[in-house]
C-alpha cells in the first residue's frame, strides 16, 4: 500500500489524527484572506462580461496572416471600442466588439474585411442585442439563487440548520474566490462560466455532504458518554473522509486540466475553454472548503448550544481530574490535536466508535500469571 493509502487508512480509523477543528481560526483567517483579494480584485477590475451578456457583434476571418494587433487597430478606429481577440486553432481570429448596433456591426465588418483584402460577406459576422444579454444574467442569477435555496432546506431537513449554515458558507467562499480569480486575471464571463460555477457548486456542495454525513455518524449519542467533546468527534469525522476528498478532487482535476489545455492550446477557445476554466478553478476552492470551512463553522454553532456546552465541560472536568476520558482521548487520537497513535494500538474508534474495550493487541500483554518459568 502506498505511504498515502495508509496514511488515509490511519486517518479513517482514528489511529492518527490533524487538528483541523481546534485549528478552525487559522482556516477563517486564509478563508478571510482569499475572499478580500477577490473582492478587491472585483471592484478594481471588474468582470469582463461576454458579449452573450453585453451584447455586440462577433467577427470571424478566414485563415489569415492578418496579426491580432493590426485586427485590434482596424476594429477600434471603426467602432470606437476596444475588441478582445482570439487566435483560434485554424489560424483564424475571432475579434469581439461589445456595445455596437447594426450599422457599427456593418461599418466595422467593412473595415476588417477591407484590410484582410476579402469581401465583406466572406467575413462571417454574430450580432448579438442587448436586451439578449439582459435576459441571459436575470437567468443566471435566479438559477443561482434558486440553487441556493433548495440547497438550504434540503440540508436543514436531511442533517440540521447548522450544516446548512456551515455548507452556505463553503459555497459563498467557492463563488466569490472563483469570481475573483476571472476579475483578478481578466478571464471572459460567457454562459460556459456559468454552467461551471453552477456545476463546481454541485461538486463543492457533494464534497460537504459526504463530510457532514461521517461527522453525524461520529457525533451520534454524544450526550451519552463523556470521552469526547463534540468538536472531537467532529474533527475525527473530517479526518475520515479528508484523503477520499483530496482522491476524489484530483481525479476530477486531472481530466478538467485536460479539457482546459485543449480548449485553450489545441481549439483556441470556445466553450469548452469557459467550461473547464471554472471546474478547474471552482473545484481547487471546494476542496478547501470541504474540509477547512463547513465543519468548523458548525462546530462553533454547536458549542453554542447549552445542551453541548454542558457535555463539553463534564467531559473536560473528568479527564481533567485523569479519568477514563483522558485516557481514552490520549489513546484514540479523537481530541483535537491528538497527532499520530501508534498502529499497533487500535481501539473501538477504528470501527467508528467513541468507546468499549480495548482490543488485546492494544493493551499490554496481560497480567503475570505468577508461574515462574
Amino acid at each position: 500500500m502506498s505511504r498515502f493509502g495508509d496514511l488515509g487508512g490511519k486517518l479513517y480509523r482514528g489511529e492518527a489524527s490533524y487538528d483541523f477543528v481546534g485549528k478552525r481560526k487559522l482556516w477563517y483567517g486564509v478563508t478571510l484572506l482569499l475572499m478580500l483579494i477577490s473582492l478587491v480584485g472585483l471592484g478594481a477590475r471588474g468582470l469582463y462580461m461576454g458579449i452573450e451578456f453585453q451584447g455586440g457583434a462577433v467577427f470571424t476571418t478566414p485563415p489569415t496572416q492578418m496579426s491580432i494587433e493590426d485586427a485590434r487597430e482596424t476594429a477600434q478606429e471603426v467602432s470606437g471600442t476596444e475588441p478582445r481577440i482570439q487566435e483560434l486553432g485554424s489560424g483564424a481570429l475571432r475579434i469581439q466588439v461589445t456595445g455596437l448596433d447594426n450599422e457599427q456591426s456593418e461599418k466595422t465588418r467593412a473595415a476588417l474585411a477591407d484590410e484582410l483584402g476579402l469581401k465583406t460577406q466572406q467575413l462571417d459576422t454574430e450580432l448579438v442585442g442587448p436586451s439578449w444579454g439582459d435576459q441571459m444574467s436575470s437567468k443566471a442569477i435566479q438559477g443561482l439563487v434558486v440553487f441556493l435555496i433548495l440547497v438550504s432546506v434540503y440540508l436543514a431537513i436531511a442533517f440540521e440548520w447548522r450544516m446548512a449554515v456551515g455548507a452556505m458558507g463553503a459555497l459563498v467562499h467557492d463563488l466569490v474566490v472563483t469570481i475573483g480569480v476571472y476579475a483578478i486575471v481578466g478571464f471572459e464571463v460567457t454562459p460556459g462560466t456559468v454552467v461551471g460555477v453552477l456545476t463546481i457548486l454541485s461538486y463543492s456542495l457533494y464534497d460537504t455532504v459526504v463530510v457532514f454525513d461521517k461527522v453525524k455518524e461520529k457525533t451520534r449519542g454524544l450526550l451519552k458518554q463523556n470521552r469526547h467533546t463534540y468538536g472531537e468527534l467532529a474533527n475525527l469525522g473530517i479526518n475520515a473522509t479528508v484523503v477520499r476528498s483530496v482522491n476524489t478532487s484530483v481525479v476530477a482535476l486531472l481530466p478538467v486540466a485536460g479539457l482546459l489545455f485543449i480548449g485553450t492550446g489545441l481549439l483556441g477557445g470556445g466553450m469548452l475553454k469557459d467550461i473547464s476554466l471554472s471546474l478547474f478553478i471552482g473545484l481547487t476552492a471546494g476542496t478547501f472548503s470541504s474540509i477547512f470551512i463547513a465543519t468548523p463553522i458548525v462546530v462553533d454553532l454547536k458549542l453554542r448550544s447549552p445542551e453541548i456546552k454542558a457535555h463539553d465541560r463534564r467531559t473536560l472536568a473528568k479527564r481533567a481530574k485523569g479519568g477514563d476520558g483522558a485516557e481514552d482521548a490520549e489513546e484514540t487520537g479523537e481530541s483535537a490535536g491528538a497527532g499520530a497513535r501508534r498502529a499497533e494500538e487500535p481501539t473501538a474508534a477504528a470501527a467508528g466508535s467513541v468507546g468499549g474495550p480495548r482490543s488485546p493487541e492494544a493493551g499490554s500483554r496481560g497480567r503475570p500469571s505468577g508461574r515462574r518459568r
